[in-house]
């Protein structure tokens, strides 16, 4: 299918620091029709002070008296879990991808050769994160939660004065809370982000249900993330703002859909209308039988169905013309 919208299952920290269920979203993400998955890689004192409070939704979710510092920890994938899920994702027939959090991090993933890279909201103004990433000369996707437009000007600036090709950067429209309000997602600005920045967009969802990606794909997002679970009741900070597998199989297949659905911009009748044009539309026709030499008037000519005589946008330029011939009641004219 040509213009196919890439889907990304974002396994993010939904793993809960196990390697097995870590195997099993991929699992999971392949089966539901993702095409690629994505863990999280984050060194935690690099990326975070030990007494920075928890977001308001992570307070929401997890209901304890924690840091940030606390869970991430928790949650991390360990390093030397990569070449195992790397393996395991092409024995699953899905790609594996990640959101590196801090300059380790994508030190440490640069060996992976990774089709993408994902820069999370958080580090879109992290001037020295974006210039050491810039250089990776990988296809960055660039997400921008909590962001005005100008930040994400800002970032693309300086990725691409780094020598990052343009055709290598992707924007994701996102709204960072987990789960989000339809009323916050603002879908409209994929539309906005398309015509002034230039670049591919698509979106990042963090919303309940499966409504917002397919709606951001007949906006014209070219990728789709989502959250990917087992479980939305498992213990964690994202598992509430993400879909268990077969929502998620459904999601993609809705937007599957959607794709054939959106079509072009050119207003245009399809084949099959051609062929049902004709006999839905009308021809000007006898109301009645008409004498050879009689005057065409409203009394005596009517448009009907087929269009196979004259089209009834002439009916007018036929009144009052004389008939050049004998019509029976229902003939063309």
């Amino acid at each position: 299918m040509k213009n196919k919208t890439i889907i990304i299952a974002e396994a993010g920290v939904n793993h809960n620091g196990s390697l097995s269920l870590a195997k099993k979203l991929i699992k999971a993400a392949s089966r539901a029709g993702a095409d690629y998955v994505k863990f999280q890689t984050y060194d935690v004192d690099s990326m975070i002070r030990k007494n920075t409070k928890l977001t308001i939704y992570q307070k929401k979710n997890l209901k304890k008296n924690l840091t940030q510092y606390d869970i991430l920890k928790k949650y991390k994938l360990r390093n030397n879990w990569y070449e195992s899920l790397i393996l395991y994702s092409k024995k699953n027939n899905i790609k594996l991808i990640s959101s590196p959090f801090d300059i380790k991090s994508i030190q440490l993933i640069k060996k992976f050769n990774f089709d993408y890279i994902k820069i999370p909201s958080g580090e879109i103004n992290n001037l020295p994160y974006l210039k050491v990433l810039a250089k990776q000369k990988k296809k960055l996707i660039l997400s921008t939660g909590m962001s005005t437009l100008s930040e994400v000007k800002n970032a693309i600036r300086v990725l691409r004065s780094k020598g990052l090709k343009k055709n290598n950067l992707y924007v994701l429209h996102c709204h960072s809370d987990y789960p989000s309000k339809p009323e916050n997602l603002n879908l409209k600005a994929i539309g906005l982000l398309e015509r002034k920045i230039g670049l591919n967009v698509g979106y990042s969802d963090h919303s309940v249900g499966i409504e917002a990606p397919i709606i951001a794909v007949a906006y014209g997002a070219k990728i789709i993330e989502k959250h990917i679970t087992l479980n939305k009741n498992y213990y964690g900070p994202d598992h509430r703002a993400s879909l268990e597998p077969q929502e998620f199989k459904t999601m993609v297949d809705s937007i599957r859909i959607t794709e054939k659905m959106i079509g072009t911009s050119l207003k245009t009748p399809s084949k099959i209308e051609l062929k049902n044009r004709k006999l839905v539309r009308k021809s000007i026709v006898a109301f009645k039988d008409i004498k050879k030499g009689e005057k065409f008037s409203t009394n005596n000519i009517t448009t009907k169905r087929p269009a196979y005589g004259k089209s009834p946008m002439l009916y007018d330029l036929y009144l009052e013309k004389k008939a050049k011939k004998n019509y029976f009641k229902d003939d063309f004219i």
